[in-house]
């Protein structure tokens, strides 16, 4: 994160929990408006002349349709068509912004490199340059998933019910838009894990390194959020990805889930059926969190977006594979 932006967000009275997790002091009134700091992203650009052309032969989703107003989710696969990294792609002019997990920003970027050879493109670590916030505005009419604006800022909607953006500027531009939100429109500062929480509410598949390179992306849902493309042409991983489309029905697919625990199951744990004696493994979660405190019992509410077996009777008796053997409930 640069400087001047962490130094910036501390003068608005953040605190940095650590370099990825950001809270601000609670406020109490009714505004619904709300702006997040974003640190748990990171941007790689790609630019020169091929770079349209690398990033269509290593990516899921068709570069050659992506517009000014227009970007859209996808991945990065090894060759057996497993997800190393899901991103969100946005053109700006001639150049590419590749929004990823932080953890993951290296390695993408030395496995693009590996593909440059004697093309004219450069992947550089842009994530000291552009900052990013989230924004969320319930008022607002809805639009397109992943409709884009290229004003002062780059602003994407993230959301197709609730708009909310991810917004992308340089750092005296993102400075300017935070003071002009939260003291002449009134936004209130949130935290952090508040913007991944609405992430998980809309099935976007961020991964970690502990899910990277685990699931095809089908499997995450990219293909219902338009992040696969199956007539662009040949890509790394492609023959997997298009083969499981043409035999049928996905094996496993993306569900948001609760259960009740203390802890935050970590990403890639096991999740059992109980329905048999057998206690199958059945699927893993891709991600987690708490979303609230009950304080007479102490049981926190965990929130999950969990990769799973799909069961053709849709009954599931489900567990956590801990020594709780934790119960998770499905919402959709």
């Amino acid at each position: 994160m640069n400087q001047h932006w962490k130094n910036f967000l501390l003068s608005q009275n953040a605190t940095f929990e650590s370099d990825t997790d950001i809270t601000f002091p609670a406020i109490d009134d009714d505004n619904d408006k709300a702006i997040y700091p974003i640190a748990h992203l990171a941007v790689l650009t790609v630019s020169g002349k091929d770079a349209a052309t690398l990033l269509q032969g290593q990516v899921t989703c068709n570069v050659n349709e992506l517009t000014a107003t227009k970007s859209s989710l996808g991945a990065l696969c090894t060759p057996k068509g497993r997800a190393i990294t899901t991103f969100l792609l946005i053109k700006t002019g001639d150049v590419f912004l590749v929004i990823l997990p932080e953890a993951l920003l290296e390695t993408v970027k030395k496995r693009l490199q590996m593909y440059i050879l004697r093309a004219d493109v450069t992947v550089t670590d842009s994530s000291d340059q552009l900052c990013l916030m989230g924004l969320s505005i319930p008022a607002m009419p809805a639009e397109p998933l992943f409709n884009t604006t290229q004003q002062d800022a780059i602003s994407v909607n993230f959301s197709g019910t609730q708009p909310r953006y991810l917004v992308i500027a340089d750092t005296d531009k993102a400075m300017a838009l935070w003071s002009e939100r939260v003291d002449n429109q009134h936004f209130k500062p949130t935290n952090s894990d508040q913007w991944r929480y609405l992430d998980m509410l809309s099935g976007i598949p961020w991964l970690t390194t502990e899910t990277s390179e685990e699931f095809i992306p089908q499997m995450l849902n990219l293909d219902q959020l338009g992040g696969i493309c199956y007539n662009k042409g040949c890509y790394t991983g492609q023959e997997i990805v298009a083969r499981t489309h043409y035999l049928g029905k996905t094996k496993r697919a993306l569900f948001l889930a609760e259960c009740n625990s203390t802890t935050i199951p970590a990403p890639n744990s096991t999740i059992i059926d109980n329905s048999t004696d057998t206690e199958q493994s059945i699927g893993k979660v891709l991600l987690a969190q708490h979303v609230q405190i009950v304080t007479e019992s102490a049981v926190t509410a965990v929130k999950m977006l969990i990769v799973l077996q799909v069961s053709d009777s849709d009954t599931y008796n489900l567990s956590l594979n801990d020594n709780h053997q934790t119960k998770i409930t499905l919402l959709r």
